[in-house]
């Protein structure tokens, strides 16, 4: 009898973890697993990621380049090739993933490019612009 009302509060715990993350609530994403390269890694996850450092990259290369201030097409050719070396360098040698996995390099290189892309022309022209006008 005791064993049926364990398993049976067992069950009931499992319900109310699982209710709670339903609840509109995801679960936690835990930051240790950005520089863990054992963890595992989904599609999308991996997708999300790469697209968000790369939208930061965007901001911080767009801040400084309007600052200093860099004008020319030079210096958004290097931003791509910075930035696609800092996701390249991310993925293939702090995570160690397999890209294969994942589409291969052009998919991975890919994700969230264009978006950082103009959001790197927008913040760089308005700083530059409100900064040096």
């Amino acid at each position: 009898m005791k064993e049926g009302k364990s398993a049976k509060s067992k069950h009931h715990h499992h319900h109310q973890q699982q209710q709670q993350q339903s609840n509109g609530h995801a679960s936690p994403f835990a930051f240790s697993k950005l520089l863990d390269p054992d963890a595992s890694w989904d599609k999308d996850q991996l997708g999300d990621v790469l697209h968000w450092i790369r939208q930061a990259l965007g901001i911080a290369f767009g801040l400084l380049w309007g600052a200093v201030p860099l004008v020319g097409a030079k210096w958004i050719v290097l931003f791509l090739v910075l930035s696609s070396a800092i996701i390249y360098s991310y993925y293939a040698i702090i995570l160690k993933v397999d890209e294969e996995e994942f589409g291969g390099h052009g998919s991975l290189l890919q994700e969230g490019l264009f978006a950082s892309l103009t959001l790197f022309l927008l913040v760089w022209i308005l700083v530059y612009s409100l900064a040096h006008f």
